[in-house]
């Protein structure tokens, strides 16, 4: 494995003098033993040389993709005296498979590893730290986790929505805070960013450590999300139920909505896993509905053929066939519009009026999927990423993330993490495997086409 620990700031600049700013910071030199006994420590400034995928590269900048990264894992040394540290957990957002494993593993490695002090769950997200609320706090003990992997949805609740940085900084300080674990998505590593620098305009010694959560993989520099494979396992399940609703009836068209708002990852990676869908819909691309490339005649089309087909769709699609709306989420975030709804209709319409009969059946598990226990892979993955973020704490890091890229956990700074959403490379080889396993072809975009992502939908022969 190469490494280099040449200087403290790891930026690796190309020829056009942008950089790609790996720097973790540090709250200090950590000058207390590490109390791990059974373990191989991980050298104090250890890194490795990796090529970033252009795809999380800023696309407003030229960055050159090789960029240095700082290895996670436990430290011969540590900064804070585990006898007297006291750590918090906070969750924010939506549901995940996966988040009580995160929790459990970061309380069994505090207490277990390191027998630390205390550790804190906050109630209900961010609002958790606000007093007008009135959550109280919980205290997590081995004990009190050892069994909240065996459930969904999240042990400590959680909320959408900001927060002042400011207030929530109050808090860390009454309650003595030395670490702080933030469960969360985009919007929460952003609001992890406003946190250290309150931190730090304080002059605080406070270790800020986000664990990357989003269901939709769509987190920049995140090889892949925790909770993803199960949610393509449940995800998997509906297509596989819409197959044979569609090769039940005559003319049968399952339709599957998946979540997916501005990325398709679920989508595509559950219509790879199945391959009985014949049409997959993500965001990434404007599909238009008639016309030459148009969905509805290549549905025509597949059923004249095999009389069945299952179209995969994922929330975020098709936003531009939508009425437009104005309305945001707590969070801030432009509220979805119901594709599926003006999908069902322009089918229907369709087809009455070509007197053409056809069963359509909705499948809509997104609530399953998200809110189910995770599976063993997403388990083990969890498990990693808990033991990563309390070594990470441990020695003094802070304003940084936990990261599986390439194979690697890797510590990585909020900035790069937010800087930009994750989302299908549709000129891939990936989303070509998806498209031959649908039999949509996709075409080389044309300036007269509606969009320069957009895809030809033309159904299979075959399946």
């Amino acid at each position: 494995m190469p490494k280099t620990n040449a200087g403290k700031k790891a930026i690796k600049k190309n020829s056009r003098n942008q950089v790609v700013d790996t720097h973790i910071p540090s709250l200090g030199n950590p000058r207390c033993d590490n109390p791990l006994k059974y373990c191989r420590f991980v050298e104090k400034d250890a890194k490795v040389l990796l090529n970033l995928a252009e795809d999380d590269l800023s696309s407003q900048d030229n960055y050159d993709s090789a960029s240095v990264f700082e290895l996670a894992g436990p430290r011969e040394k540590v900064y804070f005296d585990p006898s007297k540290t006291k750590c918090a957990i906070v969750t924010c957002g939506g549901l995940c498979p996966g988040i009580n494993d995160v929790i459990r593993s970061i309380v069994l490695e505090a207490f277990h590893s390191y027998n630390i002090a205390a550790c804190l769950g906050i109630r209900f997200g961010l609002q958790g730290f606000i007093p007008k609320y009135g959550h109280d706090f919980v205290e997590l003990t081995p004990e009190s986790v050892s069994r909240i992997h065996q459930f969904g949805g999240t042990f400590l609740g959680s909320s959408r929505g900001p927060q002042p940085a400011e207030d929530i900084v109050d808090a860390l300080e009454r309650m003595n805070i030395n670490i702080l674990f933030m469960i969360g998505g985009d919007g929460t590593m952003k609001a992890a960013q406003s946190i250290c620098a309150e931190i730090e305009s304080r002059k605080l010694k406070i270790s800020v450590v986000g664990i990357p959560k989003t269901i939709d993989n769509d987190i920049s520099c995140i090889s892949k999300s925790f909770g993803f494979d199960t949610a393509v396992d449940k995800a998997t399940e509906s297509i596989r139920c819409a197959h044979i609703e569609a090769t039940g009836a005559y003319n049968g068209i399952g339709l599957v909505k998946v979540m997916g708002r501005h990325s398709g990852f679920i989508a595509a990676h559950s219509v790879l896993a199945l391959r009985e869908a014949n049409f997959v819909l993500v965001p990434e691309y404007d599909f238009e509905l008639d016309g030459e490339r148009g969905l509805l005649p290549a549905l025509e089309e597949r059923l004249n053929a095999r009389h069945h087909a299952v179209i995969v769709l994922a929330e975020g699609a098709g936003q531009h066939l939508c009425p437009p709306t104005e309305e945001r989420d707590a969070s801030g975030n432009l509220k979805l519009s119901d594709i599926s709804t003006v999908l069902i209709k322009s089918i229907k319409e369709y087809f009455n009026s070509r007197d053409i009969p056809i069963t359509l059946k909705y499948i809509d598990p997104s609530y399953i999927i998200r809110s189910v226990p995770a599976n063993s892979n997403d388990r083990v993955y969890c498990g990693f990423l808990g033991q990563s973020a309390v070594h990470a704490g441990m020695c003094g890091k802070t304003g940084m993330v936990i990261s599986r890229l390439q194979d690697r956990y890797l510590h990585l700074p909020l900035s790069l993490v937010t800087q930009k959403r994750k989302h299908l490379n549709i000129q891939s080889g990936y989303w070509r495997a998806v498209l031959e396993s649908t039999g949509q072809n996709h075409i080389t975009p044309n300036s007269a086409g509606p969009h320069p992502d957009s895809c030809e939908l033309t159904p299979p022969a075959g399946k």
